[in-house]
């Protein structure tokens, strides 16, 4: 499912249009986007949590020649999945 088709689906499951659907999922991405790039986690209960977490500086090899270089420490976004999304996937007891 790609953007538009969430905004199809969210416009049709909130009845409201899907210029308004847009507009809002645009505006809550964005939200948690600036949140975690200050540094802020964001949970939604049952859904998740949005982080941001440390990588640390690694060793790597170039994959062309096979030369070690060094990865520098940076930060990345990070998602865990709630409760309520991990059993909707899986629920339990099923395989």
């Amino acid at each position: 499912m790609n953007k538009g088709e969430l905004v199809d689906a969210v416009a049709e499951r909130a009845t409201v249009t899907k210029k308004q659907a847009d507009a809002v999922l645009t505006a809550a991405l964005d939200v948690i986007m600036e949140a975690v790039a200050d540094g802020d986690k964001v949970t939604l209960v049952g859904f998740g949590s949005f982080e941001r977490r440390d990588r640390k500086a690694r060793e790597g090899r170039n994959p062309k020649t096979g030369d070690k270089m060094i990865i520098p420490e940076t930060q990345v976004p990070a998602f865990s999945a709630g409760k309520a999304f991990k059993e909707k996937v899986a629920p339990p007891g099923e395989k």
